[in-house]
């Protein structure tokens, strides 16, 4: 009798301690070669899994080194998450080839590249290398603006399910909590920045198109001859004659870049000189980057 007993509480302890482990998460290793999509899936997938940036706001993401513990942290990913677009094409299919990490290769539910889910703005008519560093698809840099991160946050919830179909309602469910939150910070920051509009502005190099298409600014110059080649003295002398007849606002370039052209420029012409983090910092949220971003540009503003 104690016997039966004791088996029956035994059983129901068992049942309990069942019940309780199907809440608790089995954690996705998610690889992310940018801050902003490390950030926005932290978001969606909340203590579903533990995400880590190959890159920091501080770096070019067209020139990673791809270093050995890179490979180690792709061999162990369960998913990847990146902008694609040929903006990771120097070091990203290394880092695959190495790993030998079946799950996250093109085609596979793992491998989850944020530009197949949006549009792109400049796709370039003529393929030339002579060019310079120019994207086939487009412009890559599409975290500039808030709309399509929306949408990529919508199909990177899809993907996360797809991988992790366990927790499709924590997914579902953080993905309403984002597209709440974020849909009143758009409404808000598209009030804040309206003296921005119609601002013209020279850029370092052409990586603001979706800020610009966004917050209606005008580039009127570049820094850079061509893409990724850095401006030669009798480069910024062209522009600078060309600020004479067509004046600009401010100049700006993200933290990343070097900043002796914009400094040059802004000594013969006086514009304020605009530092942008063009990723968020380690940890950061979007919308907290965003703030940031956006209060930058609107300090500048004459």
């Amino acid at each position: 009798m104690i016997f039966l007993q004791w088996k029956k509480t035994y059983s129901l302890a068992v049942l309990f301690l069942t019940l309780c482990s199907n809440t608790v998460y089995a954690q996705l290793n998610i690889f992310a070669c940018e801050p902003e999509w490390a950030a926005l899936t932290r978001t969606l997938a909340g203590d579903a899994a533990t995400v880590y940036s190959a890159t920091s706001a501080q770096q070019d993401p067209h020139h990673i080194q791809a270093r050995p513990s890179l490979i180690a942290k792709v061999r162990r990913a369960d998913m990847l998450v990146c902008t694609g677009a040929e903006l990771e094409v120097g070091w990203l299919p290394l880092l695959l080839r190495k790993s030998g990490n079946a799950n996250i290769q093109p085609g596979q539910a793992g491998y989850f590249m944020a530009t197949d889910h949006v549009s792109l703005l400049e796709k370039p008519s003529v393929l030339d290398r002579s060019l310079g560093d120019i994207h086939a698809a487009g412009n890559p840099h599409i975290h500039l603006d808030p709309y399509r991160i929306q949408q990529v946050a919508r199909a990177l919830t899809s993907r996360l399910i797809t991988v992790d179909p366990a927790n499709k309602l924590h997914y579902r469910e953080h993905l309403e909590g984002f597209s709440l939150e974020w849909a009143k910070a758009i409404t808000q920051w598209e009030k804040q920045t309206q003296t921005l509009r119609g601002k013209r502005i020279v850029v370092a190099h052409n990586n603001w198109v979706y800020l610009e298409e966004w917050l209606g600014l005008k580039r009127v110059a570049v820094l850079e001859p061509k893409p990724g080649i850095p401006p030669s003295s009798s480069h910024l002398s062209k522009v600078l004659t060309q600020l004479k007849q067509n004046p600009a606002d401010m100049i700006v370039h993200s933290s990343y870049q070097n900043d002796k052209p914009a400094l040059w420029l802004a000594k013969k012409t006086s514009l304020p000189v605009v530092v942008l983090p063009f990723s968020g910092a380690d940890k950061e949220s979007l919308i907290h980057w965003f703030d940031r971003l956006l209060g930058q540009l609107l300090s500048a503003d004459p």
